[in-house]
């Protein structure tokens, strides 16, 4: 059994003496591990640091065997491990698909998003909006997606305001009711509307956040989302808040 595509790498753990196993999220493998041989070499702890591209050729015996890869570099994000908002995010990129991914399931349009995603660390004034638009695919991936184009309540697509924590579905201010303060927070932004201020960004985190822990989360096995996603939250609202 084997196949060879590009990917980039999620996550190593030392296997044995001078081994790793490497988890990689590929177009047409999805998340997927393998072992690799000298993977604690100088040469090859370089390549294997996680949001490094990379072309992957895995192998095994039969199809549920763990393989073993080998590796080529395609392209380093290591610039970006001194910078400490970037390596926040890229750590809550790797993290979550890491945590929320079927092993060995494709989403391809997922990993193109992802791509594009790290393709932007540095970018600072650009990352924040196109993390959030990756929370909402990756929500709408695996069968979480919000749907925010009419009140739950009355179907009308005006002065939509909240998110029901129930259904993901948008409600009005006259939909809501008594029931506002119960609701979650539907900043525009996450309709794809207004400029997008930063503010707005991280508000529209927590919507995303809750729908990611208390939703998705307890159907993975009731395990709590990874410490890096609230770290780069973390961190974010406290860059905003120096400003």
């Amino acid at each position: 059994m084997d196949w060879r595509d590009q990917g980039f790498v999620l996550s190593t753990r030392k296997h044995g003496e001078t081994s790793v196993i490497l988890e990689a999220f590929t177009e047409t493998q999805g998340r997927h591990a393998g072992i690799v041989r000298g993977g604690i070499s100088r040469k090859m702890t370089p390549i294997l640091q996680p949001g490094g591209q990379v072309d992957l050729a895995w192998r095994a015996r039969l199809s549920d065997h763990i393989g073993t890869y080998s590796v080529e570099p395609l392209r380093s994000r290591a610039a970006v491990l001194s910078d400490r908002f970037s390596l926040a995010g890229l750590n809550a990129v790797t993290a979550l698909l890491s945590f929320c991914l079927p092993d060995r399931e494709p989403h391809p349009a997922l990993y193109h998003q992802s791509v594009q995603l790290l393709d932007l660390l540095g970018q600072h004034e650009l990352w924040p909006l196109a993390y959030l638009r990756w929370e909402m695919a990756l929500l709408t991936e695996l069968g979480y997606g919000l749907d925010l184009t009419s009140c739950a309540v009355t179907g009308s697509s005006d002065a939509l305001i909240y998110v029901s924590p129930k259904s993901g579905r948008a409600v009005s201010a006259k939909g809501a009711g008594e029931w506002a303060d119960r609701l979650l927070p539907l900043p525009p932004v996450l309709r794809g509307e207004g400029s997008a201020p930063d503010e707005e960004v991280l508000a529209a985190l927590a919507t995303t956040g809750y729908f990611l822990s208390e939703k998705l989360a307890p159907d993975l096995g009731h395990k709590p989302l990874p410490d890096a996603r609230a770290r780069f939250i973390d961190r974010f609202a406290r860059q905003l808040s120096a400003r």
